[in-house]
């Protein structure tokens, strides 16, 4: 079966929201326990830093923790 990475990316992106901390004006940390090639995507498309590393987060950009924030409303928001 064929997947449409863009919204498994978006799924991820949304999913970050879970677990953000050291929020700041460049952005927030969250954990990066997912898929790597999904991280790799989120790097490739601006969302995060790049998420190779020691590190057990992944800084997110202003622009992804924006994205982060609205995805993790659509997809899980209750009216």
């Amino acid at each position: 079966m064929q997947y449409d990475t863009d919204k498994i990316d978006d799924a991820v992106l949304a999913l970050l929201a879970l677990t953000l901390h050291d929020e700041n004006e460049f952005g927030a940390r969250a954990w990066k326990g997912h898929d790597w090639d999904v991280l790799g995507r989120l790097h490739e498309k601006g969302m995060i830093h790049d998420p190779v590393g020691k590190a057990k987060s992944v800084a997110l950009t202003p622009d992804g923790l924006t994205k982060c924030r609205e995805l993790f409303d659509t997809l899980f928001g209750q009216e």
